[in-house]
């Protein structure tokens, strides 16, 4: 129930506010949350690729402004979390290329974060996979990817080996991708 706070003392008249005790808090923003953790790529081979991803979409795509692509940068996507704990990185992940559709494209960003976005996710997801991130990102990533942000694509790609495995969601769950004759992966909301 609200309170009354008076703008003067003794009894409550005309100057009287009605105050909410418990207004609703704000989930925090980019500006609030952390925009990186402090661990680097990890080799200089890994960080390369994933600006050669970023800079080859980036030309391909000069003339549109329709779109945003990001590297190694926190994508929020639980303002409920949020709200409990603006530290935490538990309900953010950090992955190494990532293609969000119909956005603004020059808009400045320290991070992704989904509530200020109207709800927008990546649409396409690459991790660079090493020794040390595998199996997370076959695992628990792959499962946020697809349960969480029902993102389209999620391609994983072994820099030291060259190994290339895309996902396609369909129904809800991940499918692997046919290669074409050329051993390209057919990305089709990209059109690449």
């Amino acid at each position: 129930m609200p309170s009354r706070v008076s703008s003067h003392r003794g009894n409550l008249g005309a100057m009287d506010v009605l105050r909410d005790p418990h207004p609703p808090e704000v989930p925090p923003g980019q500006d609030e949350l952390p925009s990186e953790d402090g661990v680097p790529m990890d080799t200089p081979r890994h960080r390369a690729q994933m600006e050669l991803l970023i800079g080859t979409l980036e030309d391909a795509w000069d003339e549109r402004r329709d779109f945003y692509v990001g590297g190694n940068m926190f994508v929020y996507f639980s303002e409920l979390q949020s709200r409990q704990n603006a530290s935490s990185r538990e309900w953010g992940r950090g992955p190494d290329f990532f293609v969000v559709l119909d956005t603004d494209r020059h808009k400045v960003r320290k991070s992704w974060v989904a509530w200020q976005e109207d709800g927008k996710l990546p649409d396409v997801v690459v991790e660079l996979l090493s020794e040390r991130t595998a199996d997370v990102d076959r695992g628990e990533k792959k499962r946020i990817y697809e349960r969480v942000w029902r993102t389209a694509y999620y391609v994983m790609y072994d820099v030291e080996t060259q190994e290339l495995e895309g996902l396609a969601l369909v129904d809800g769950r991940y499918v692997p991708i046919t290669p074409d004759a050329r051993g390209d992966l057919p990305i089709g909301n990209l059109g690449l």
